[in-house]
């Protein structure tokens, strides 16, 4: 009777210690969720689709010619005045009076001095003028043939000019040849713009970025896609402000933004930036691109620091009802 009695005992306090685990680490783990359910969601940084004009570029050099020019051999004892270098004309002016002749415009332009080459047979005593109208340049560039089905007559050009670095001129094919060169395997095509300010000078070096298949498309920002293997992805986001990772398909990318081709809507909520920190399913907090990223939840931040204040205060206060740092005297008599 007394084993069975002691047995019994046993089984009770080990169902006893088992429970008391049990409800130890229940209520443990209660504590931890409650804890870490109070952290605010993420904040991660989000934008809209939207459309945008994208283009094909095709980039390549060249040389600036004026449109119209025209050169006068003068012979020096014939100039009865000094001829005005670098000064504009007008059709019909006179550039040079001679002994027996004068020179006239035959159309705006103007006036400057040519440097002999070899092929120009002249004697000591003379000078080349040149006569250049600078008001439009073109500028001869050899076309890939690659690029041949693109070119048409009246495609936009932009052109930068290394004597104004930030700025770009703005012109457009103006002719192209009949035949590709069997030498260059590249089509000859003329380019044209306007050059009334006279910045450009002839014989420049021009850096030339002709514009095809112009058109307007959805975009995302390039650091939204997600590449796996030969699948794109973007973390779209809903009205919950909760994570979906949507697949796409995209076009071409241009500065910064990638073309969307299906798989998402315009005006749709995306993650525009971080998305290693995000994952499907997950709720966060959305910033807009451009806004200054806030660090955490300032209420629940404030609530902790409150907590840990008042704990802080009650820590000690079972020494301010001692009187040992009391001064002798101190006490009213």
């Amino acid at each position: 009777m007394k084993t069975s009695t002691k047995i019994t005992s046993i089984i009770i306090i080990f169902f006893l210690i088992i429970a008391t685990v049990i409800i130890g680490r229940t209520m443990i783990g209660n504590h931890f969720k409650k804890k870490f359910s109070k952290r605010p969601p993420p904040g991660i940084i989000v934008t809209t689709t939207q459309e945008r004009v994208f283009e094909n570029v095709i980039s390549t050099y060249g040389t600036a010619t004026p449109i119209q020019t025209q050169s006068f051999k003068i012979e020096k004892y014939e100039i009865l005045k000094p001829i005005n270098f670098n000064q504009k004309v007008k059709k019909g002016d006179v550039i040079a009076n001679l002994k027996n002749r004068k020179i006239i415009a035959p159309f705006d332009g103007i006036i400057g001095k040519r440097d002999f080459s070899q092929d120009i047979e002249v004697s000591k005593s003379s000078i080349l003028i040149n006569l250049e109208d600078t008001s439009s340049i073109y500028c001869d560039v050899d076309i890939p043939e690659i690029f041949v089905p693109f070119i048409k007559v009246g495609l936009p050009v932009d052109i930068k000019f290394s004597g104004y670095k930030n700025k770009i001129y703005k012109g457009e094919v103006d002719s192209f040849a009949s035949r590709i060169s069997e030498d260059t395997r590249a089509l000859a095509t003329r380019i044209k713009m306007n050059n009334i300010s006279g910045e450009i000078l002839p014989g420049s070096f021009l850096e030339i970025s002709i514009k095809y298949n112009v058109r307007e498309g959805l975009s995302a920002p390039d650091t939204s896609t997600i590449v796996e293997g030969e699948n794109i992805f973007i973390y779209k986001v809903d009205e919950k402000n909760k994570v979906m990772k949507t697949k796409v398909a995209i076009g071409d990318r241009y500065l910064g933004f990638v073309e969307i081709l299906n798989g998402l809507n315009n005006g749709d909520k995306i993650v525009a930036e971080g998305t290693k920190k995000v994952r499907p399913n997950l709720t966060i907090r959305p910033i807009k691109k451009g806004a200054k990223k806030q660090q955490g939840n300032s209420s629940w931040g404030k609530k902790k620091k409150s907590k840990k204040n008042e704990a802080k205060k009650g820590k000690f206060d079972w020494l301010k009802k001692l009187n040992i740092f009391k001064k002798p005297g101190s006490e009213k008599k």
